[in-house]
């Protein structure tokens, strides 16, 4: 099933959804990127401030990718009850 995200807080959610689905820690996960606890913290958060090399890092390593698609019609309160 696909996931969209159009904004730092989606992306977050589904890292963290996708992070607690396979039963891991933010610190396992920070051990498996080389990142700290605090960045994935940060990441699941959404801070507008992480690199995009470091938010690559975190995807790869829960085995999931990032595609870029053209903008559906969807209204923002319908992306917002998928989550």
């Amino acid at each position: 099933m696909a996931n969209l995200a159009r904004n730092t807080k989606q992306i977050g959610a589904l890292i963290r959804r996708e992070r607690k689905r396979r039963k891991m820690t933010q610190g396992d996960l920070g051990v498996v990127t080389g990142l700290r606890q605090e960045t994935i913290s940060l990441i699941e958060n959404g801070s507008p401030s992480t690199k995009i090399e470091t938010l690559l890092s975190v995807i790869g390593a829960l085995d999931l990718e990032l595609r870029v698609e053209e903008r559906s019609k969807t209204q923002s309160s319908d992306i917002e009850s998928i989550f």
